[in-house]
């Protein structure tokens, strides 16, 4: 019984050193979070950990509601998003590495793809369908984008 309290307290002790030994994978890599502008708005459609966490469910939850079953509303819309969260700068929140889209999503190095169909600006409209089955508004996106132009993440050059 004795030897078994023995090994449980060398076992805590190890647990507690490695623990603290242990540095947040950020600070170990050596890489800064992102800055990123705050939205235009008074405060987000939720709270800011939320939706760091769960932004794109809430995005796909309304793509389904507005694509499939008609339900238009603009709580979790990505065009309010882009109205909120448009850089000052560049007026876009993916033209730039440092726009709001685009800096969070490279810093996680996760490929955007949202761009491939709606504007990265507000106010503009895609354009409709051309011959090549590709609207102009998102080609003008993809070579503007700064994740998608640098081929990261199997992007267009």
């Amino acid at each position: 019984m004795a030897r078994l309290a023995n090994w449980l307290r060398l076992a805590a002790m190890m647990v507690v050193s490695a623990m603290l030994a242990v540095t947040t994978f950020s600070a170990a890599a050596g890489v800064d979070l992102p800055k990123l502008e705050k939205g235009k708005g008074d405060k987000c459609v939720e709270d800011t950990q939320y939706m760091r966490k769960n932004h794109m469910d809430l995005l796909k939850h309304q793509r389904d509601d507005t694509m499939r079953r008609g339900i238009r509303t603009t709580k979790h819309s990505l065009k309010q998003c882009v109205e909120c969260h448009a850089s000052s700068n560049t007026g876009s929140v993916a033209s730039s590495k440092e726009d709001f889209c685009a800096a969070c999503h490279s810093y996680a190095s996760v490929k955007l793809d949202c761009w491939d169909c709606h504007a990265t600006k507000p106010g503009v409209k895609p354009i409709k369908q051309g011959s090549t089955g590709q609207t102009s508004n998102a080609r003008s996106t993809l070579s503007s984008s700064p994740l998608l132009a640098s081929g990261m993440n199997g992007g267009v050059k």
